[in-house]
């Protein structure tokens, strides 16, 4: 077996602190290749195909190396990280956004001419827009149900409307039914798989075939059972993971891959400090915590209001902030910082990789 089965890149001689301006996102990869072979080792566990979801990295590099790992193909948002990923090779994608919009619709098809894409849809509206824009084409386009089991975001309600939308798929051209799928709400992972077992169920007995049951999320993927029914999962969180999932109890400290790395630029008071990332680096999101992250170094501090450029830093300790102080971030939710910034800086521990550019960055279409 090889050395680098992920065929990720080797530290350079350099140090980062040495390289990296602030702010700047770190992505350490010596914790990537232990997040990716963590996620498959569970997902084989469970007996289920791997399909990780690429908006949290937006990286072709690390979906080559999920892909390298095990994982049967990628999950893409939008489009536009479908193309980017079809553009680096990647010949399996299913996008779990409703596709609405001619000109959308436009690009999906000629994406499927492609890559082996799949898509999905929680209505006659969406599935009569697919239809037309494949009804024609070279082959069918698969298509899954997405079902609401507790997110309350899309998706249908009942398993029963889940099988009246999979009769529509299988009568309608160029589409072929392939199964059902969920985002579950945080907590509910093992009543989500029950949910779409049931539906499943139903759809078989009508006699149409269901080749996929997926269902995701990193903050259940850890405690899940195994479910016979379950084909495939789709995490995404999981290969950076964040402070989000450290206070879920998915992992721990030393398992976030990307920090946020920063600069003291201001301690005009005792107890206070003021550092260059704000909302155009680090997320908003609370997720029901206090405070915009974790500081790495100082476990004494709170970073507790953000402005654009600006972040505000309190602490307890006796230790003061000294302008020029370099400061790492767990941000509380790593997806979104990787649509922030342009390129993040690649490393292990505290050796430089390189910089790496985000090349589905803003593909939000």
């Amino acid at each position: 077996m090889s050395d680098n089965p992920l065929k990720l890149p080797a530290a350079g001689a350099l140090r980062w602190r040495e390289v990296v301006e602030t702010p700047a996102v770190l992505i350490d990869l010596d914790v990537v290749e232990r997040n990716i072979r963590r996620c498959q080792d569970q997902c084989d566990r469970l007996g289920v195909a791997i399909r990780p979801h690429i908006k949290t990295h937006k990286l072709p590099l690390l979906a080559h190396a999920q892909l390298a790992a095990g994982a049967i193909g990628i999950t893409a948002q939008k489009i536009g990280e479908a193309e980017v990923m079809a553009n680096e090779g990647i010949d399996d994608i299913l996008i779990t956004f409703n596709i609405v919009g001619e000109r959308k619709l436009e690009r999906l098809r000629r994406l499927a001419e492609r890559c082996r894409l799949s898509v999905v849809a929680d209505s006659a509206s969406v599935i009569e827009g697919l239809a037309r824009a494949f009804a024609n084409a070279s082959s069918e386009i698969d298509v899954l149900v997405e079902c609401d089991t507790g997110m309350h975001r899309c998706g249908v309600l009942t398993p029963e409307e889940a099988l009246n939308l999979a009769r529509l798929i299988s009568d309608s051209p160029g589409l072929r039914f392939a199964g059902v799928m969920t985002y579950p709400a945080p907590g509910q992972g093992n009543a989500a798989c029950e949910w779409l077992d049931h539906a499943a169920r139903l759809i078989r007995e009508a006699g149409i075939e269901t080749r996929t049951v997926s269902s995701g999320g990193t903050p259940d993927l850890y405690a899940m059972k195994r479910h016979t029914s379950l084909s495939e999962y789709r995490p995404g969180s999981y290969i950076y993971n964040d402070r989000s999932l450290v206070n879920a109890g998915a992992c721990g400290v030393e398992d976030c891959a990307l920090t946020v790395l920063t600069t003291v630029i201001s301690a005009p008071a005792d107890g206070r400090a003021i550092v260059d990332a704000g909302t155009k680096v680090l997320t908003s999101d609370l997720f029901g915590m206090s405070g915009y992250g974790m500081v790495l170094e100082r476990p004494d501090c709170a970073v507790i209001s953000l402005n654009e450029e600006h972040g505000r830093i309190e602490y307890a300790g006796e230790q003061a902030s000294v302008v020029g102080e370099l400061l790492r971030i767990v941000p509380n939710h790593a997806c979104v910082v990787s649509n922030m910034v342009d390129s993040v800086h690649l490393v292990r521990g505290d050796y430089y990789v390189r910089a790496e550019p985000v090349a589905a960055r803003g593909r939000i279409t």
